[in-house]
């Protein structure tokens, strides 16, 4: 399957309430996210359902959200995201990795080591690059049945880095988003 239009890089680690509004924010990729605090509702294993009103917003939005940082590298990180549109009608996988990832080569994911595909960033801004994909039902049943995904982000052509995130809870929260 082709994980086009996905996003492979990762992120230094940034608090749950400030990537929770840049993600909402984010819907109409403004030119500088506004960050404000979000509140944890429940935990899933390692993901957290963070949900906030957003300036503006009518309703509370919530975001299913895991913040992983490389085992032998501090400086990469990256925050997993899986939220719902403005308009209810999809689900979007957003990835924010850290400025200083080679944007070209994308976001890699492997689930269960199987290779899913790549997916290119759409957006950098201060606090880092964003891929992003609608999570189509193919790829959500792969994080749903999956034990481990990984992420892969490169800072050089040859280096890649893996970025191992948890899926234990992953259908749990994803049952709780609004």
């Amino acid at each position: 399957m082709k994980f086009c239009n996905f996003g492979s890089p990762k992120s230094h680690a940034v608090s749950l309430a400030a990537l929770f509004l840049a993600t909402v924010t984010l819907f109409a990729m403004p030119a500088d996210p506004v960050f404000a605090q979000g509140v944890v509702k429940s935990q899933h294993g390692e993901w957290s359902l963070v949900c906030d009103t957003p300036p503006g917003a009518s309703s509370e939005q919530c975001a299913l959200m895991q913040n992983v940082v490389a085992e032998d590298r501090e400086e990469m990180g990256l925050s997993v995201v899986i939220l719902r549109t403005a308009d209810r009608k999809s689900e979007l996988l957003r990835v924010l990795a850290p400025l200083g990832v080679l944007l070209p080569n994308g976001l890699g994911l492997y689930i269960d080591d199987k290779d899913i595909g790549n997916a290119f960033f759409t957006r950098c801004f201060n606090d880092g690059c964003y891929a992003e994909v609608v999570l189509k039902e193919k790829l959500l049943e792969a994080f749903k049945t999956g034990k481990s995904a990984t992420f892969i982000v490169f800072q050089t052509p040859e280096e890649g880095i893996g970025i191992p995130i948890d899926l234990t809870g992953f259908t749990e929260g994803f049952a709780k988003i609004p």
